[in-house]
């Protein structure tokens, strides 16, 4: 019987591709590529490749490249934290402003007994 492959040899000796669609993304994307730009030849990544190509279509009116640009610099504010400003904190009622009058001189009371323990521990430790 004539096969393509010797008795116990593997027809895919190396396996399975180990990398996952993610990192295969990745490593693509950050090929290197020579492209012109203002006339210029530069090597960049296919990734800033692509976003200049996005861009450019953008600001030609092309509206899908707009709002997939849009759409991408909302995504990457979002992951870096930098979404819209928060909002204005609210203005304190009379009720909410002498909770934290009270508050305040509780803690004031509280700072200047502790320092008064501590005053007498350190006198009377002196001298002895």
């Amino acid at each position: 019987m004539n096969t393509r492959f010797t008795k116990g040899q593997s027809g895919n000796p190396g396996g399975r591709s180990k990398k996952q669609l993610s990192a295969l993304l990745t490593d693509a994307l950050n090929e290197p590529v020579f492209v012109t730009i203002d006339g210029e030849r530069r090597k960049i990544t296919k990734r800033e490749a692509v976003v200049h190509q996005l861009v450019d279509k953008s600001t030609s009116a092309d509206l899908r490249a707009t709002k997939m640009l849009f759409d991408m610099m909302k995504d990457a504010e979002h992951k870096a934290g930098v979404a819209a400003p928060p909002p204005e904190p609210r203005r304190l009622s009379a009720a909410d402003k002498e909770v934290v009058q009270l508050f305040v001189e509780r803690l004031r009371r509280q700072i200047l007994a502790e320092m008064a323990v501590q005053n007498t521990g350190a006198a009377g430790g002196e001298g002895t």
